[in-house]
């Protein structure tokens, strides 16, 4: 041994070694606070570290960690003290990532040997700093070994959205255990796929179809049937003449939605009949209390979907929304309203949307979903004559799909607290969500995918609609006429308002001249007419396009 240097080979031994293999200091008690001035380096007056000059470190990485977790150290200083210790190269600079983001911020991120952190954003570039060296801090110090297993409590900071972190393989385990013993989740899918199969029995050439079905199941005490199909996956890719005759969205959950409302007309039809006994089948009842109609006691609605839907249901199961990271702008920005231009779905807040070679839009379906989950499925006319109506259910058929967190977070989350601002007779209808088996596998080969079928209770056969045009193609089975003007068209469903309107004696509603005027609410003081017994009061009518 040479006398005075065995402690200097010792520390710089210590210092090459890789940071997993540094040993933690045992455990105890820690110092008297007033000692962890020790641990503190030599600073600037103006709070600055000096650059380049290191001090030697009188602290342990524990007892540097530790205080840090108690919330008495500052994260940066935390980060400068065990690059000294670990002798890791840092760096805390200054990005441009926050061009996308309302208002005026600064950014910052830590890059320790080269690696980059996640980006920190504040209105200050002392906030920006710190919040940087958080999500450093967070990603870093579980990779020290043991020096720590829990990140410093963040109770004081509010998450900027209502999402409940939760392990996703257990959530999901337990979810699977809980829905295989619910009974609907596996009727509806065996109705859905018997009713599918026995349409496209006489018309196999449109089964390559099949694979985006979407359909509405009432369930009763005589258990659960179909009343309502649709499959599709694209919009108009052009603009037309707004004479109501083309369908500008073709997506299946809108096309089932659409004859789901075809068949809400039909037990209107039902219901307005001079035949009691026919008058009987309908699924509707009179509400006293409210002078609408309404679902028979006992039924329920249902939904079910082959394919996750477009729009923010498809956002990543494992997102994080911290709310002092930058991605947490960008997170907003993923659970905000898409747009879907010819099958393809875009953030409104996406640059991409200014290049999309077709300007027609339609709102994505998660979008609509959520809407219609608050105003109701029966859009703006058919409010006149009855109260909303929602689905209890939403059955997720997608075998490519593994968590519906994303779903779950639009449908419900989005719209948190919103129901003391809505209309009478409008709430906010959580439904459960479901992943349950598929009925049909998409075609690998793409085929026919332009084409949507539809179907409502009632119909003697499919009707097939070309999604990019919007019209019914040569080869349907069924055909409204030479126009090709499919029947889910607004001039249709305005020809069967007329139809209700007139059954019900609704003199002020068989008025309208249009569609557009059709869907504003109607003057109170003019709703109440005559004819056996039937008193009814407009509902404020909804902005909702039918």
């Amino acid at each position: 041994m040479f006398p005075g240097r065995g402690g200097c080979y010792a520390q710089a031994l210590m210092n090459n070694l890789p940071p997993s293999t540094i040993l933690p200091e045992p455990k105890g008690a820690l110092p008297p606070l007033n000692t962890y001035k020790e641990c503190v380096n030599e600073e600037k007056p103006n709070g600055g570290y000096i650059p380049g000059y290191r001090t030697k470190p009188k602290c342990t990485p524990q007892i540097l960690i530790d205080r840090y977790m108690q919330g008495e150290a500052n994260p940066i200083s935390l980060l400068h003290q065990l690059s000294q210790i670990l002798q890791y190269q840092l760096e805390i600079k200054e990005t441009g990532g926050t061009e996308n983001i309302p208002g005026f911020y600064f950014a910052f991120c830590v890059i320790i040997d080269g690696f980059e952190y996640k980006t920190g954003v504040g209105i200050t570039k002392k906030d920006a700093k710190t919040n940087a060296a958080k999500l450093a801090l967070e990603e870093l110090l579980p990779t020290l070994g043991n020096y720590t297993s829990v990140l410093p409590d963040k109770s004081d900071v509010p998450p900027q959205l209502p999402v409940k972190e939760e392990p996703i393989r257990s959530h999901v385990s337990c979810r699977a255990i809980r829905e295989r013993k619910n009974p609907v989740n596996v009727q509806i899918p065996h109705t859905v796929r018997d009713q599918l199969t026995r349409l496209l029995h006489s018309h196999p050439e449109f089964s390559n179809c099949a694979g985006t079905t979407a359909a509405f199941v009432i369930q009763s005490a005589a258990g659960c049937d179909v009343i309502a199909f649709g499959t599709g996956n694209y919009n108009t890719r052009e603009n037309t003449y707004s004479n109501g005759r083309t369908v500008h969205d073709s997506h299946a959950v809108v096309t089932a939605r659409r004859s789901l409302m075809r068949f809400l007309y039909r037990h209107l039809l039902i219901f307005f009949s001079k035949t009691a006994n026919l008058a009987e089948k309908s699924i509707f009842q009179l509400n006293s209390s409210s002078g609408l109609l309404s679902l028979k006691s006992g039924i329920t609605l249902h939904l079910y979907v082959n394919q996750l839907p477009k729009g923010v249901a498809q956002i990543p199961a494992n997102l994080r929304l911290n709310p002092r990271s930058i991605s947490t702008w960008q997170d907003n920005n993923e659970i905000s309203l898409h747009l879907s231009v010819e099958g393809k779905v875009f953030s409104v807040f996406s640059s991409a949307l200014e290049h999309a070679t077709s300007k027609v839009v339609s709102m994505s379906a998660t979008d609509k979903i959520t809407q219609w989950q608050v105003l109701g499925y029966q859009g703006a006319l058919l409010s006149h004559f009855i109260e909303p109506v929602y689905v209890q259910n939403v059955l997720i058929g997608d075998s490519g799909c593994k968590d519906i967190r994303g779903m779950e977070i639009s449908v419900s989350q989005r719209v948190e607290g919103i129901t003391s601002l809505l209309p009478l007779y409008y709430c906010m209808e959580r439904p459960h969500i479901s992943l349950v088996p598929s009925v049909a596998a998409c075609p690998a080969d793409g085929s026919q995918l332009t084409h949507g079928i539809n179907w409502s209770e009632g119909d003697s056969s499919l009707e097939v609609v070309d999604g990019l045009e919007g019209k019914t193609i040569e080869e349907s089975p069924f055909k409204s006429g030479p126009a090709l003007a499919s029947r889910l068209c607004k001039a249709a469903m305005f020809h069967r308002f007329k139809l209700v309107a007139k059954e019900a004696q609704r003199e002020n509603l068989l008025s309208t001249s249009s569609y557009r005027e059709a869907k504003l609410p109607v003057d109170l003081r003019n709703l109440c007419v005559s004819g056996e017994g039937f008193h009814s009061q407009a509902v404020c009518g909804s902005p909702m396009s039918a």
